[in-house]
């Protein structure tokens, strides 16, 4: 081979090699549009346009203020204030009150009814101290205890609030040993169970939320073992929240 030869053989596989790790790159971005990967959740600047078609995402848009209910999740108190649903705060176009507090567990939520503003819609994501601490008995110690609970909460809104809508969301994600994992899910069925019966929506993000931190590990967006960190963990909830939301009025 000479010179020319050998220069044209290097040029084309040079060429080759660059389509190659071009088809490449095209055909991994192509995959990973198709999956609920990691950047909305650190970033959370843009609801995926099919999450939009949800009871949910409407009501957010309507003008309709919102009240969330909650433990230390819905404060943001792990971590400088920054409440789980801080990525969907842009797209709520009513006023935004927040009645929470670190430690709170449904039966703080009842015993601390007099400090529920008025609204027109409610969020309430409560249960994961009453499963955490059931053994102190700071919450309902029971999954019929906790939708009794429930049930006086909603009844004690309405008070406040009669036309109001609410959405109660079941209790978060917990990296926990499977015992607690299993009352969590008790407890998660009971909230379901009671929301079903009496016509109040009811949220259950568990599944999904479980699902990306098994896959992705929870040291990326958990703060510690039931609190999401700031940079993708609020992100990550919000997510499922309206992933489910979507998936409800779908299925």
């Amino acid at each position: 081979m000479n010179k020319t030869q050998a220069k044209k053989s290097t040029s084309n596989r040079t060429i080759i090699i660059l389509v190659v790790i071009l088809l490449l790159t095209i055909c991994l971005g192509s995959y990973v549009t198709k999956i609920p990967d990691s950047l909305w959740y650190k970033n959370y600047n843009k609801i995926p346009d099919e999450f939009k078609d949800s009871e949910l995402f409407e009501d957010m848009q309507s003008g309709a203020s919102f009240c969330f209910l909650g433990d230390s999740i819905t404060h943001g108190s792990a971590i400088n204030g920054i409440a789980w649903y801080e990525p969907i705060k842009p797209y709520i176009l009513g006023n935004i009150s927040n009645m929470s507090y670190s430690g709170w567990s449904s039966l703080d939520l009842i015993e601390h009814a007099d400090e529920i503003p008025e609204s027109d819609i409610y969020v309430v994501a409560i249960g994961v101290n009453d499963v955490e601490f059931i053994e102190r008995a700071c919450g309902a110690t029971s999954p019929e205890e906790f939708a009794d609970n429930l049930q006086t909460l909603s009844e004690i809104i309405f008070e406040i609030s009669p036309n109001a809508k609410i959405y109660f969301i079941t209790p978060w994600a917990m990296m926990e040993n499977d015992e607690y994992l299993q009352i969590r899910q008790n407890y998660g069925d009971a909230l379901m169970n009671w929301c079903d019966g009496v016509n109040t929506i009811g949220i259950d993000p568990y599944p999904f939320t479980m699902d990306v931190l098994r896959r992705d590990g929870p040291e990326r967006y958990m703060h510690d073992t039931f609190h999401p960190n700031a940079e993708r963990g609020i992100g990550l909830f919000s997510y499922a929240v309206l992933y489910q939301e979507h998936l409800r009025r779908i299925s």
